[in-house]
């Protein structure tokens, strides 16, 4: 009887502390392809932040981009680098074999901060929707509807929505025990990942986690693809039929990343949720890997590379680079100053 009031100490201790550090497994039953399936991911993360830190250096330093439309594309090459940057270098980790081992605060900052940035980026995702159709289907109001009052309320928006609604989660999570299950199979942590791990009762965490993925992704994606439709309902009706190809196309490229961006999460978040027992794990890990690597690489070429003014600062910037390295070799190749 002595011994009780000394457990119970012990056991509020630990679940004060938190368990110990979890593994992370990668991707079940493909372990023999780790090395392979680390190939594409590093390269398409290295392409995210070169795409994304240079689209984010011309907006910033550019004056000739500080129209709302590109401030609108730098928040969004910004989440884009905090999405991929968060998950993919402790994914490489788990891929190489180097560290599967993440602390139990690191993982519930992974959690919040990779769903912040997912959040976030969906936000400003129909913040440029919108943009697009108040410039296509309202252009006198452009001006005054858009400002940078605007999108710096956008940005502001964006952050603090993903926070206040991924903070009770995170929460939950915490308050969670933990009877020694350390093995998570995935290469990053997950909200309902982590809860598999708990021996005590996540249905909170997953009624919440259902009810944010149709109040935030889902409506957002519905928001997104009204404005579109709506665009497309205008570009039709131009009478210049290379000025519709020319939109129609963009639209296309523009879905195409959209698609890529939601298709993937909304699959993770609800195979956690209904199926687990039917769809193979390596499908749902694959999956999440997929859309916090490959929508960072692809939206900078999409969105930045195939709007005019971005194409020619950029080309405008490595024919400065490159005329600035053959002055360098030598007088015989020197070109004349601009």
């Amino acid at each position: 009887m002595r011994l009780d009031p000394v457990l119970t100490t012990l056991n509020q201790t630990v679940l004060l502390s938190g368990p110990g550090p979890f593994v992370l497994l990668g991707v079940p039953g493909l372990e023999a392809l780790h090395a392979w399936l680390s190939v594409p991911v590093c390269l398409l993360y290295m392409a995210a932040l070169a795409g994304n830190v240079l689209l984010l250096g011309l907006v910033a330093a550019d004056k000739t981009l500080q129209s709302p439309m590109y401030q609108l594309l730098g928040l969004l090459a910004f989440a884009d680098l905090v999405l991929a940057t968060t998950t993919v270098p402790k994914a490489l980790a788990v891929l190489w074999g180097l560290s599967g081992e993440i602390s139990f605060g690191a993982c519930l900052a992974q959690v919040f901060v990779t769903h912040v940035a997912f959040i976030a980026e969906s936000s400003v995702l129909l913040a440029m929707a919108l943009d697009r159709y108040v410039a296509i289907c309202q252009p006198l109001h452009y001006a005054a509807l858009l400002t940078q009052r605007v999108v710096g309320i956008v940005a502001v928006a964006a952050v603090a929505r993903g926070a206040c609604v991924m903070a009770p989660p995170v929460a939950l999570l915490q308050r969670l025990p933990y009877c020694g299950r350390r093995a998570l199979p995935h290469t990053y942590c997950e909200h309902m990942g982590v809860a598999r791990l708990a021996c005590g009762d996540t249905r909170p965490n997953l009624w919440y986690g259902l009810v944010t993925t149709l109040l935030s992704p889902v409506l957002d994606l519905g928001l997104i693809g009204a404005s579109y439709a709506l665009i497309l309902h205008a570009v039709c009706r131009l009478p210049s039929h290379g000025a519709r190809c020319k939109a129609l196309g963009t639209c296309v490229a523009h879905a195409s990343v959209i698609i890529l961006f939601y298709t993937p999460a909304l699959f993770s978040f609800l195979a956690h949720r209904f199926g687990r027992h039917t769809i193979p794990g390596h499908i749902h890990i694959l999956l999440a890997n997929l859309y916090v690597v490959v929508p960072p690489a692809l939206n900078p070429v999409v969105y930045g590379m195939r709007t005019q003014q971005i194409t020619q600062r950029l080309r405008h910037l490595l024919r400065l680079c490159w005329f600035g390295t053959v002055r360098n070799v030598g007088p015989e190749w020197a070109l004349p100053q601009e």
